[in-house]
């Protein structure tokens, strides 16, 4: 499939998962958001939920069973605490898992932070038709993750291909 030559915003929603922040101390969330936004996609809705398996699996299936809603980048909970569930919460949801995501995400991110990138849990699949990205809590890793693998695969006119343009043929 060839990529399409215009741009098509995509409807996508931003939630936090942590502890400790707060919407007004959210960086990682902010960055998302504005990092999206100045793409051209829509930020369909925003959220922050503590580290609770439950409550976030309640916010992604609802958002899931949105038809509106293409994709969700989630930041945070993907590491090794007691407390972070984020992987143990939204992998039941995916209908299918996009392995390279994690396995680009991690390669990447060792040229910036050497083995410590072993401590990421990151990965992303597709649920519903819905693309999510688990994502690290930190800014700089969702800096990473966006820069340099999603802004272009939700970006229709990226080549030779990108998720952007599998949209239409997700639910077949």
């Amino acid at each position: 499939m060839s990529a399409a030559t215009d741009f098509t915003p995509l409807n996508l929603c931003v939630l936090t998962v942590s502890d400790t922040r707060t919407l007004s101390t959210d960086t990682s969330g902010d960055y998302l958001v504005e990092a999206l936004t100045a793409a051209g996609h829509l930020l369909a809705d925003r959220a922050l939920l503590p580290d609770d398996r439950y409550q976030l699996r309640a916010l992604v299936s609802k958002w899931i069973a949105d038809s509106t809603i293409d994709g969700i980048l989630v930041t945070g909970g993907t590491g090794f605490t007691g407390r972070d569930s984020t992987p143990e919460a939204l992998l039941p949801l995916l209908d299918k898992e996009m392995p390279g995501f994690g396995e680009l995400f991690r390669a990447i991110s060792f040229d910036e932070i050497g083995t410590s990138t072993l401590q990421s849990r990151a990965f992303a699949g597709l649920a519903n038709g819905t693309f999510l990205f688990a994502l690290p809590g930190s800014t700089s890793a969702c800096r990473t993750a966006w820069e340099k693998i999603i802004h272009a695969q939700l970006d229709a006119r990226t080549r030779p291909c990108n998720l952007a343009n599998l949209r239409p043929r997700l639910k077949e």
